[in-house]
Parts: structure tokens; C-alpha cells; sequence
């Protein structure tokens, strides 16, 4: 490689948290496309790298590292930023954050785009499901916003973290996809902190970097429209 990281990504999936990190850290990069359309994550040459076939991978140094959550801490830590530090007093509520924006929230959002892969295909049990799942994303996004009324240096606050480029993302799909559901519910608005967070970023040169790659528009988190090109779906 000839820069020291190289980001697999596909625009406006879970690469795209990545390649905000990269960017405000200000570390040099390159990009791989996975043409998903192809199922290029499913091949052996990307499984060789995440034996999970999903997007993103980042190829280090220190070898490649699969799982957002796990990329997120990892460049944290290594660059000394975006994250407080391993021997800080802050350092567990932020990884209680981390995990829970990364197994809970993230995880039930992929329920509602995805519920066949979960229920089957009849299309009432995943309208219900769908309905359930909205219901829980709202509890997890209400419980976030309270959190960060308590304004830690980690979560909502002047400076962003990983914490903030995470669920930035996560509004923006949930205000995006799937495509044709009902969306009526998702008003960014009522959750307060949440809205100014959002647009905070968008102000940022890291995020008009990556939105400017991956064809995001100006607003991707406040007023969010599909990426273009449109390749890809989010993971």
C-alpha cells in the first residue's frame, strides 16, 4: 500500500463511518470500491479479508480489521483522538456508547431494513416486525438524547467523536431506507441533541470530504437524499 490505510467501501454503507473517522483524524488513505452488484464481497479475495462478506474492511499495518465498531476503537486508540484514552475515568461510559450504538441500535436497524432475512418473506409478519422495530429504534435514539443531556466531552458535544460519526450515519439511513417503508416516524427534530449534533457536522471539512466522495450532498444528516452514484445499500 502506498498510503497507510486502505478503506473497502461502497458509498453510503457502514464505510462511509470510516472514512469520516480517516477524515478528521487527517490520515492519508485509499479507497477500494466493492461493486456490490457484483457481489464482489462475496468473493474470495474480499472474504480473505472479512470472512463475513460485509463492508467495511480497513487493511492496516497491523493487518485488516473487519467490524465498525472495532475499526472505530482501533483508530482511535492508535491515533489518540476521537476517543478519551484507555486509562481515562471517561473511558467507560464511552465504550458503553460505543456498544450500545454498535450492537443495539445498529443491529435493530438492520432488522427493519432487512426482516426477511430474519422472519422469512411473508410480508404481514415483516410489516409487523417493521412496526416493532420503529417502536425500539425510537426508545434507543430517545435514550441517546437524554444521555447527552449530561454533556460529556464524547457524545453530542463541541468536538466530534466516533461516537457522533456512528450515529450520524445511522440517522441518515434511517431517514433514507428502506426505500418506499414509511418513514413518518423518523423526525430528526424530536430528538433535539441528536439534530444539533447532525449540524454541527455538516459544517465540518471531514464531513464535506467524505460527502463530496461518496456524493452525499451538503446536508447528509440534517436533510439526507440517496448517494450518487447510487451504488450500494447500508449495512
Amino acid at each position: 500500500m502506498t498510503s497507510r490505510y486502505r478503506l473497502h467501501y461502497a458509498p453510503d454503507n457502514a464505510s462511509l463511518i470510516i472514512r469520516l473517522a480517516l477524515e478528521e483524524l487527517g490520515q492519508a488513505y485509499e479507497t477500494v470500491l466493492v461493486d456490490r452488484q457484483a457481489q464482489v464481497q462475496r468473493s474470495a479475495a474480499y472474504q480473505a479479508l472479512n470472512p463475513n462478506g460485509l463492508i467495511p474492511v480497513l487493511e492496516t499495518p497491523d493487518g485488516p480489521i473487519f467490524e465498525t465498531a472495532a475499526i472505530l476503537l482501533w483508530l482511535a486508540d492508535r491515533h489518540g483522538a476521537l476517543a478519551p484514552a484507555v486509562d481515562s475515568n471517561q473511558r467507560a461510559g464511552f465504550l458503553k456508547w460505543l456498544f450500545f450504538i454498535s450492537n443495539t441500535l445498529h443491529a435493530d436497524l438492520r432488522i427493519l431494513f432487512y426482516p426477511e432475512r430474519y422472519i422469512g418473506t411473508d410480508l404481514a409478519q415483516q410489516n409487523e416486525l417493521r412496526r416493532v422495530q420503529r417502536e425500539r429504534l425510537h426508545t434507543h435514539l430517545s435514550i441517546i438524547d437524554a444521555a447527552a443531556e449530561e454533556k460529556s466531552p464524547w457524545l453530542c458535544a463541541d468536538a466530534p467523536s466516533v461516537l457522533d460519526l456512528y450515529l450520524a450515519c445511522l440517522l441518515r439511513w434511517i431517514a433514507l431506507y428502506p426505500e418506499g417503508s414509511d418513514r413518518s416516524w423518523m423526525v430528526l427534530a424530536q430528538y433535539p441533541n441528536l439534530h444539533a449534533m447532525c449540524a454541527k457536522l455538516e459544517l465540518r471539512a471531514s464531513v464535506s470530504a467524505a460527502c463530496n466522495a461518496e456524493g452525499l450532498g451538503a446536508t447528509p444528516f440534517t436533510s439526507p437524499s440517496p448517494a450518487q452514484p447510487p451504488e450500494g445499500t447500508p449495512t
